[in-house]
């Protein structure tokens, strides 16, 4: 069997990057993934157990230089961006890394989409996702082959970031239908799902994969029945309701990160971005994991 080419992976302090890393290496495959120079020891420390497994660390930023960043690229056939931020990062950071990954001569570029079906949204649904559309079509130029992988929401947003549960006072609370489904997947196994995808010559175009899709009824059992707890399940109003919320906040602060989580759950308790159809038998080897498992693993009063 021949030796996979090799992945250059940007953002790859973050959790998710990290991640994807590690699932390429399980795979063989050739890594280099960039380190900012500011970034602080810690991060760093991060990846020292994935540099004894024969990880290549450069140092640089997405903003760099496109000369500079497609040194740093070098001779890596696909580049993966797993960076988060801003619009200087998510829109011309990503932009400018997709012209420096052609000029190195790579192939293909898997931005850092990785979310609700991206494709379905309109402008205003969430201002994070906005980004992402407004990134691709900045890049859609760069003469690369751009894979997306979305995989809905992660588990570790749902049950923490989201504030959905409450473990102090006993709930889970939801925004609309309770029994609209939900495609929700593990930081792991959308790694997992990113590095198959990487190594995957074949894989074009939007690729989409959940570890379980699940009503807010049925996420709530799952959540349940992994932490041992009994949970109260509150219905905090309707999704119109929730989108009056989300404009009142908006009208009440500067900063759309103050609503971003309920832009996130508009979008999924709607419907809007849920998706028509999954990938995942694309790649078999693959598990998911599911939420009872995740949140018996995870959670501190399982």
């Amino acid at each position: 069997m021949s030796t996979p080419s090799k992945v250059f992976v940007a953002g790859a302090t973050g959790l998710l990057g990290s991640q994807i890393i590690s699932s390429l290496l399980d795979q063989g495959a050739p890594v280099r993934a960039m380190v900012r120079p500011g970034a602080d020891a810690e991060k760093r420390g991060a990846l020292t157990a994935l540099r004894s497994r024969g990880l290549e660390v450069v140092e640089g930023d997405i903003t760099d230089p496109i000369e500079q960043l497609a040194a740093s690229i070098g001779d890596a056939a696909t580049v993966v961006s797993a960076v988060q931020g801003g619009p200087d990062v998510i829109v011309d950071g990503q932009a400018n890394l997709a012209r420096a990954a052609a000029k190195a001569g790579a192939g293909r570029f898997i931005p850092s989409d990785f979310a609700v079906d991206v494709t379905k949204l309109d402008d205003g649904d969430n201002f994070m996702i906005d980004w992402r559309r407004r990134a691709a079509t900045e890049y859609a130029d760069a003469g690369l082959e751009v894979v997306s992988v979305l995989n809905g929401a992660f588990y570790e947003v749902m049950v923490g970031f989201m504030g959905l549960v409450d473990w102090d006072r006993g709930t889970l609370s939801h925004w609309g239908d309770p029994d609209q489904p939900l495609d929700m997947t593990s930081v792991p196994d959308t790694a997992a799902y990113t590095a198959a995808v990487a190594l995957d010559p074949e894989a074009t175009g939007t690729l989409r994969f959940a570890g379980e899709v699940l009503s807010m009824r049925q996420f709530h059992d799952a959540v349940q029945r992994g932490s041992g707890r009994t949970l109260e399940l509150r219905r905090l109003g309707t999704a119109d309701e929730l989108r009056a919320e989300i404009e009142r906040q908006a009208a009440l602060t500067q900063n759309p990160f103050d609503y971003i989580a309920l832009q996130y759950q508009w979008c999924m308790v709607t419907g809007k971005g849920k998706f028509d159809a999954l990938d995942n038998a694309r790649y078999p080897r693959i598990t998911p994991t599911s939420v009872t498992d995740f949140v018996r693993a995870a959670s501190p009063t399982a």
